[in-house]
């Protein structure tokens, strides 16, 4: 009895994609609650160990249940294509205490013991206070566990929402819908979207479209389900994410560094899917600065293509730039 999501010709014209750093510092603390599910993460794992036993996370993991309700107004779909954390923070701060609690129980009744549980009673007894307290909670996991790693992370997402969005342009929605995950299926001819569930739920989209979200964390399942009045959402493993932890594999060879320097040749190669400058810094451990002014050549000579997106500008291999790095050197000359 799958999830189905049913979309009309409104909604097929605003599908769009998200990013969301409180979705995926969620996602990451469910990971620490059964690391056992999730063995691509365990370089990560052992990295923040010893941050992760500085906080209580019980709170936290008593709103997780292996199966059923999560409480929607903690961790929400997001509020826009890229906000902030603190935005998002600040979104779920404001929530009403008494949709809080009914939205608490939900999810505690969903895990044996844990609404008689002292932490699931005092939740219930002051859902004010338990708004502040688990945003409090969420934010410390936030700057310990996930914000360290955010431009690896979001270097990812972005390269994640890219490729889809190739294939969007390329094939339209069934194109699309094919690629996220197993578990989903389009029917073009109702306009439904199902997600392979144990559990029955169906909505009628309504012309507020679908958001897509890909999230490292969320491997190896897919999320839907978001009751009214959040916007409908499905959120899916993003693409690489066996490779997200590995040592970095973009060095370039030696041929093209002795013919454009290491530095040069490393940025280079790093640009196969779309990524920042401030990403880059991080992955090649080199100053933005000094990864700007690479850039900048490197797209002066035609070998890299730029666009931006929001506050953000993505710089890729261009196709002379892909021939190169692949070629390891400069082109032979008849």
């Amino acid at each position: 009895m799958p999830y189905r999501h049913h979309l009309n010709s409104g909604d097929l014209l605003r599908c769009r994609f998200a990013i969301s750093p409180r979705w995926e510092t969620q996602e990451a603390v469910r990971v620490l609650l059964r690391p056992e599910r999730h063995g691509y993460h365990l370089p990560w794992i052992r990295r923040i160990r010893d941050a992760a036993r500085e906080l209580d996370l019980r709170p936290l993991w008593l709103l997780m249940p292996v199966r059923g309700h999560n409480p929607d107004f903690l961790w929400p779909p997001p509020t826009g294509p890229a906000a902030t954390f603190e935005e998002e923070m600040a979104a779920v701060r404001r929530t009403d205490p008494e949709a809080a609690r009914e939205d608490l129980r939900r999810s505690l009744v969903c895990t044996p013991g844990a609404l008689e549980s002292p932490i699931g009673r005092a939740m219930l007894d002051d859902p004010a206070r338990a708004v502040q307290d688990l945003a409090d909670l969420s934010e410390a996991a936030w700057r310990a566990l996930v914000e360290p790693e955010w431009p690896r992370l979001r270097a990812l997402l972005e390269a994640d929402i890219a490729f889809h969005s190739r294939r969007l342009a390329a094939g339209g929605l069934a194109a699309l819908f094919d690629g996220l995950h197993p578990d989903l299926t389009w029917d073009e001819d109702t306009g439904t979207l199902t997600v392979d569930r144990a559990t029955r739920y169906d909505r009628e989209l309504g012309g507020r479209g679908l958001v897509l979200m890909p999230s490292a964390f969320v491997w190896p399942d897919v999320v839907g389900g978001f009751d009214p009045p959040w916007q409908p959402t499905v959120v899916y493993p993003a693409r690489g994410v066996g490779a997200l932890w590995a040592p970095s594999a973009d060095r370039a060879p030696d041929a093209l560094a002795r013919l454009l320097g290491r530095a040069r040749a490393d940025v280079l190669c790093a640009l196969p899917e779309p990524a920042s400058t401030t990403a880059l810094a991080r992955r090649l451990g080199l100053a933005p600065s000094s990864v700007s002014a690479h850039l900048k050549a490197l797209h002066g000579a035609g070998l890299l293509t730029r666009r931006r997106d929001g506050r953000h500008v993505r710089y890729e291999q261009s196709a002379l730039g892909t021939a190169l790095a692949a070629g390891g050197g400069a082109p032979a000359v008849s």
